[in-house]
């Protein structure tokens, strides 16, 4: 009996890559590989890459540097280069690391096991769609079976590309216009999870505010979207990123306040607190209009956490206008952040303000302002935690101490659980003890439901 090909992904970025690599694993699965025990004993290695930030394409060129070692010591391995890197830099990475096997974009993912079949008779293939194949349903790409990292929680693809023209993002060159997913196909796609044993789904789209426009042709389809997910029996918890403040509509409010199994959650980002610095990211909104989004959404949603993204020294930012950044930052409280430093990406309109870039030194100097502001609002709010109880589901051992559980609270807030008896995928109460910027930690009060799911496969996310 012939052994399996086994197969590892390495998984750069962001959440839509993830699921993309979840859906790459199934595909390679459904295709006769294995998922091997490590990356060392892989006879096929799948990057799937990130290109949002410079540092982004460093890490990709690195590892394949390391890589190309690996392959000198065992010429039968495969290595595969896909997503957003893969997309925009299709022949750059033939002509730099020639021991890559196969490049393939973001269009043509569910072609990869057919791809790496082809190099091993033809060599070397670099296959890259600059639009979905028109012979794919736009439907059925993203309800191919995907191996999960955490057989209880699914990512759901709910749109794909962008409209949006911010000045400083690559995402629209490589992933393309907003394309929606059928309504009754994703309905469909959360009620088959939840017979698996999903309890947790997480909606994503570059801008999912807007899903469904391009269906309907103008009237956004998002609110009802959130209820009727909320609606199936077995799903317990529904999550989505990342929305874009300009189109966070009063329904969508509405339904995250009314809709139970809607988590207390929302992700909208700021990027910068000037309006001069807004208008030339092309954000589409002011800072008065955003804090009033904000106001609405705590009003009506009980217990709300709100997280933002926030660009540090975007070209011609002024030290004024990283003041008022700090300011409106500090004003709106956030419970975390994810904090950038301007990354001028080819082919975007902020690559071409070379004039007006900062001074690096001066850009360190405001990120680590930021971060202070940031990370004071975030140990105010958990240590406001302390004490109350919270439903947590278990994710499995805490990454620094087996004996720990780490789990995820309603508000998606990270919390460490000193009960190493505690299964992943378990639903239980806990008491908040300490506050930390970045987690809480608790003690168990009592189990609220046993795990549903059946099997575990992991991934390698980097």
């Amino acid at each position: 009996m012939t052994t399996p090909s086994t197969f590892a992904i390495r998984t750069f970025g962001c959440q839509m890559n993830e699921h993309d690599s979840e859906r790459l694993a199934g595909l390679l699965v459904a295709d006769g590989l294995v998922p091997a025990p490590s990356e060392a004993e892989a006879d096929v290695i799948v990057l799937n890459t990130c290109t949002i930030r410079d540092n982004a394409d460093q890490r990709l060129y690195g590892t394949l540097g390391h890589l190309k070692a690996l392959k000198d010591a065992r010429p039968g391995l495969q290595i595969a280069v896909g997503g957003c890197a893969a997309q925009k830099d299709r022949e750059r990475i033939a002509e730099r690391a020639p021991w890559v096997d196969v490049v393939f974009g973001t269009h043509n993912l569910a072609a990869a096991p057919v791809l790496l079949r082809r190099a091993l008779s033809d060599g070397p293939v670099v296959e890259v769609l600059d639009a979905p194949d028109p012979e794919v349903s736009r439907d059925a790409a993203p309800a191919l079976y995907a191996v999960r990292e955490l057989p209880f929680a699914a990512w759901m693809t709910i749109q794909t590309g962008c409209d949006n023209t911010c000045a400083y993002c690559i995402v629209p060159a490589v992933r393309g216009p907003e394309i929606s997913r059928p309504f009754e196909d994703l309905v469909a796609e959360a009620t088959r999870l939840a017979g698996s044993g999903v309890t947790e789904v997480t909606l994503l789209g570059q801008n999912v505010n807007s899903y469904g426009r391009d269906i309907t042709g103008r009237r956004p389809l998002f609110a009802d979207l959130l209820r009727a997910i909320g609606a199936v029996e077995g799903i317990e918890r529904v999550r989505f990123t990342s929305p874009h403040p300009k189109d966070l509509r009063p329904e969508t409010i509405a339904a995250m306040a009314e809709t139970p199994a809607v988590c207390p959650q929302l992700h909208l980002p700021l990027q910068s607190g000037s309006d001069r610095v807004l208008a030339a990211m092309r954000r589409g909104y002011r800072v008065e209009r955003y804090e009033r989004i904000l106001a609405a959404a705590r009003a009506q949603i009980a217990d709300l956490a709100v997280t933002t993204d926030l660009i540090v020294g975007f070209p011609g930012e002024t030290d004024a206008e990283f003041d008022e950044t700090l300011a409106v930052v500090a004003a709106c409280d956030f419970d975390s952040a994810y904090t950038f430093i301007f990354s001028p990406r080819e082919g975007t309109r902020a690559a071409a303000m070379a004039d007006a870039f900062v001074d690096p030194a001066r850009v360190q100097e405001r990120f680590a302002r930021l971060k202070e502001v940031v990370d004071r609002s975030a140990l105010r709010r958990h240590e406001a935690r302390v004490g109350r109880l919270e439903e947590v589901l278990v994710e499995g051992p805490s990454r620094r101490d087996e004996a720990v559980r780490s789990g995820r609270t309603r508000q998606g807030k990270l919390i460490h659980l000193a009960d190493p008896t505690l299964r992943e995928g378990a639903l239980v109460e806990a008491r908040v003890t300490h506050g930390a910027p970045h987690f809480l930690l608790g003690e168990v009060v009592g189990t609220l439901r046993a795990p549903r799911h059946k099997i575990r496969v992991p991934l390698s996310v980097s």
